[in-house]
C-alpha cells in the first residue's frame, strides 16, 4: 500500500522498493535473525485525533486493554474506535508480537521484525463488552488467510489476538471455534481453517509498540488515502450463548454478555469497504 502523504523515509526509497510496502516475508523470521531495534520509543500525539482521550497510559483503573491484528492497521483501528456507546476509551496502531523493540514502519514491512500490524484497544467493560470487540474482530476480516489479508501479503499482515487475562483467553478460544465452524458451514474464507495467531500478551516483554504518529487514526486525517485490505466474509459470529464456556458461572457469563444487540450488527456489521466509506465519528446507536 502507498501513503497518501509520504513520510520522510519514502524519499529514500526507489520506486521498486515502494511497491514492496504491501509485501513481506511469508514465513516468520527466527528471533535470532530479527532486527535489533532500539530503546527509544515512538513519539505520538498526546491525544486521540477522533476521541480526544490520551493516546498512552496509565489508563483509568476501570479500563481493560486488548490487542488484535487483522490486516492493514489503518482500517482495523477505525473500525474499533467507531464502536458505539462510549466504551472505547482509546485506540492506537502499532507493531505487535514481534522480536524487535520499537520497530519502524519500514522495518516492520520488511518482515525482519516478526511484528504484525496491530491495534491496541482500551475500553470500559461497563459500556462495551469484550465479546463485542471480539465479534467485530472476527467479522471484519478473513481470518483464514495465513500470512496476509487481501492484497497485502507478509507476516506483518497476519491475523492475531493477544489476550491479557484468563477470561479473555477462554473467550478468544471459544469464539474462534464457533467462528471457524460458521465459516466452514457457509463455505466462506480463503482457507479451510482459521489461522489467527493467539498468544498471551505476557509472553512478550512488550506486546505492543506504537507506530509512527502519522499512522495513528490515519483514515481520519486530511489527505489520507482511503485504503483498507480487510476482507469481511459477512458471516456472523454465532450467538454468545452458543459458545460461551459451559463451565462458567451464570454471574461470569453475564459479565461478558454482549452489549450490542443483533439490530446493531444487522445495520452496522462489517461489509467490504465499510470502514473507508464511513464517517470518522463513533457510530450513533440506537
Amino acid at each position: 500500500r502507498h501513503l497518501g502523504r509520504e513520510p520522510p523515509w519514502h524519499t529514500l526509497l526507489n520506486p521498486s522498493r515502494r511497491l514492496l510496502a504491501g509485501m513481506g516475508l511469508l514465513e516468520m523470521i527466527p528471533p535470532e535473525k530479527a532486527l535489533k531495534g532500539r530503546d527509544q520509543k515512538m513519539r505520538v500525539s498526546a491525544t486521540h485525533y477522533v476521541l480526544g482521550n490520551p493516546m498512552e497510559g496509565p489508563w483509568p483503573e476501570n479500563m481493560k486493554v486488548f490487542v488484535f491484528a487483522n490486516g492493514c492497521f489503518w482500517g482495523s483501528e477505525k473500525g474499533a474506535w467507531r464502536l458505539p456507546g462510549g466504551g472505547i476509551h482509546s485506540t492506537a496502531v502499532g507493531y505487535a508480537a514481534g522480536f524487535t523493540p520499537n520497530p519502524t514502519y519500514e522495518e516492520a514491512c520488511s518482515g525482519r521484525t516478526g511484528s504484525t500490524e496491530a491495534v491496541q484497544v482500551v475500553f470500559d467493560p461497563e459500556k462495551i463488552a469484550f465479546t463485542d470487540i471480539l465479534r467485530w474482530f472476527w467479522e471484519s476480516h478473513d481470518p483464514t488467510c495465513g500470512m496476509g489479508q487481501g492484497n497485502d501479503r507478509g507476516t506483518q499482515y497476519r491475523s492475531g489476538l493477544y489476550y491479557f487475562d484468563e477470561e479473555q483467553r477462554q473467550l478468544v478460544d471459544a469464539s474462534k471455534a464457533a467462528y471457524e465452524k460458521a465459516l466452514q458451514e457457509s463455505g466462506k474464507g480463503r482457507g479451510q481453517a482459521i489461522t489467527t495467531e493467539i498468544l498471551p500478551a505476557q509472553d512478550f516483554e512488550t506486546i505492543f509498540y506504537y507506530a509512527e504518529d502519522y499512522h495513528q487514526q490515519y483514515l481520519a486525517k486530511p489527505g489520507a488515502r482511503p485504503y483498507c485490505s480487510a476482507q469481511p466474509q459477512q458471516v456472523s459470529l454465532p450467538p454468545y450463548k452458543d459458545w460461551v464456556p459451559e463451565d462458567w458461572s451464570d454471574e461470569l457469563k453475564a459479565t461478558h454478555e454482549p452489549r450490542l444487540p443483533e439490530a446493531f450488527w444487522e445495520i452496522h456489521g462489517p461489509k467490504p469497504h465499510c470502514v473507508i466509506r464511513s464517517p470518522n465519528e463513533p457510530i450513533a446507536f440506537p
